[in-house]
């Protein structure tokens, strides 16, 4: 029996409650993500993906999603559910295009607007809401090549990647 949590009338699998979402994603960005990478986002070192260097929200650490190491140019950025997070989503992926190597990948897992509970004006720890298709409009204005971008899936998210 699946649990289930019930938010405005509508039914949703309980786990979408408990975090770590990219355990949903990290099978397929194995397939993509390779050598030096950053999972943005991650919030606990658990969760993060294997081998990246973990990369968190919090703007009071030195190192968060608009503020990456220096001088290093990473062949892969995976982020899960972090881009709802963060203040400008437009300057942090524009920001990102900036730090990733030529040919780099960049693999996103983000909540889709189909979920009510992470639309901005019902979880205000989001300010932004997602479909496939902004994103892929989005990375397709700014160049990358081999997009690809999944469906909503069970977790009411959706995968999204691009070569840059």
């Amino acid at each position: 029996m699946i649990e289930t949590v019930e938010y405005k009338r509508n039914f949703y699998p309980k786990f979408q409650t408990e975090g770590n979402a990219s355990q949903f994603a990290i099978p397929f960005a194995k397939h993509v993500c390779s050598g030096l990478g950053y999972d943005i986002g991650c919030m606990k070192r658990d969760w993060a993906f294997p081998n990246a260097t973990p990369i968190d929200l919090d703007f009071d650490d030195p190192w968060h999603a608009d503020n990456l190491p220096h001088g290093v140019s990473p062949d892969y950025i995976f982020s899960s559910h972090c881009l709802e997070h963060v203040p400008d989503w437009v300057a942090t992926m524009d920001y990102w295009h900036t730090k990733l190597r030529k040919g780099g990948t960049l693999f996103l897992y983000l909540p889709d607007f189909s979920q009510k509970y992470w639309r901005p004006w019902n979880n205000y720890k989001h300010k932004h809401v997602f479909t496939p298709e902004i994103i892929e409009s989005y990375m397709f204005d700014r160049g990358y090549t081999n997009i690809f971008v999944s469906g909503v899936d069970l977790n009411n998210a959706f995968m999204a990647m691009g070569q840059k």
